[in-house]
């Protein structure tokens, strides 16, 4: 089969399609079919050596996938059959044309939805699900501020803090994300780039501030994120897109507040955690994709790029110029 490989770290350019082995299901495995998958941060780091998949998980890369069933493993429970069409969540490998998937991990597409909005699906909204749900215990009527809103994991959390009839603030870097942003539900958003985010956060939440941050970015946003949260606040860190290095009175602005500090990384978690989230996604949020629902969900695609082009897709997202999702067709 072929599948997105590099030799040696570095930049996109490294980044080439090569055959490699086609991989058989073990016990309790199901093999599918990938017809498309998408990118994330994790690619590009596991793509510069900084990122290393998981004790026992596949080096390709790729975290999630779209594409239907193509066999089975001894052990599987009968729940998938040849042919169905289902998306997952992946430890790696989703970039190829077939991988492995523990039938756990495995997620009905809904029929109406194509394989290219289903690839759009799992690694953001489960991650930005489990941050919202299982970290944050998101509740009705809580002020939640989304660091990068236009990318996948947010645009995905916007639309579930409107389902959890909270209230989505977002930060991006251009009119254009921000515009996506509300377009997708955002109440209010905010250009990091020209100004100040905690202060418009503290005017439009009258002073009293945000209840959950949800955080990809980091050390330089550390004073800003404590002036716009409230007392007794969440902020969940997911992410060190500006590096993790703190320099001032951390603890004591966050003791002052009441407030706590919560860390999740959703691909070192255990497969037994992953089912759980997974479980709770398909049976709570999975039926509001369908067509005909209110609120009615929908994955946001920013481009396609066939699997030749990994790289460009790669330059892409270094780039920050994608809003949402950015998908690779398989051959």
């Amino acid at each position: 089969m072929l599948a997105a490989c590099f030799d040696c770290p570095g930049g996109p350019e490294k980044l080439y399609v090569k055959e490699v082995e086609k991989p058989h299901p073990g016990e309790g495995e199901v093999l599918v079919k990938v017809s498309a998958s998408a990118l994330n941060r994790a690619d590009l780091l596991q793509r510069r050596g900084k990122y290393p998949p998981p004790k026992g998980a596949s080096d390709i890369l790729g975290l999630e996938a779209a594409g239907s069933v193509a066999g089975l493993g001894p052990g599987c429970k009968g729940r998938w059959k040849t042919g169905d069409a289902v998306m997952a969540l992946l430890s790696g490998g989703g970039q190829a044309e077939y991988v492995t998937v523990p039938e756990g991990y495995l997620m009905p597409i809904p029929h109406d939805m194509t394989f290219i909005q289903a690839a759009a699906i799992p690694e953001a909204w489960l991650t930005a699900f489990q941050l919202l749900h299982f970290v944050g215990k998101v509740q009705k009527g809580e002020r939640v501020l989304i660091h990068a809103g236009a990318s996948g994991v947010g645009m995905a959390a916007i639309q579930l803090v409107r389902l959890a009839k909270a209230i989505p603030i977002v930060t991006a870097g251009t009119q254009e994300k921000l515009k996506a942003t509300a377009n997708t539900g955002a109440a209010a958003g905010f250009n990091y780039k020209n100004e100040d985010f905690s202060e418009k956060v503290l005017t439009f939440t009258q002073g009293s501030g945000v209840d959950i941050i949800l955080d990809c970015v980091g050390g330089s946003y550390w004073e800003k994120n404590l002036n716009c949260l409230s007392t007794d606040g969440r902020w969940i860190i997911y992410g060190l897109l500006s590096g993790g290095e703190v320099h001032g009175d951390l603890f004591a602005r966050l003791l002052s507040k009441r407030a706590s500090i919560h860390t999740s990384l959703l691909r070192s978690r255990d497969k037994e955690a992953s089912n759980g989230y997974q479980q709770s996604f398909t049976e709570d949020v999975l039926p509001y994709f369908s067509g005909g629902t209110s609120p009615h969900l929908h994955p946001v695609v920013d481009s396609i790029y066939p699997l030749h082009e990994i790289a460009e897709a790669h330059r892409l997202m270094e780039e920050n110029k994608n809003i949402g999702k950015i998908v690779i067709k398989m051959p």
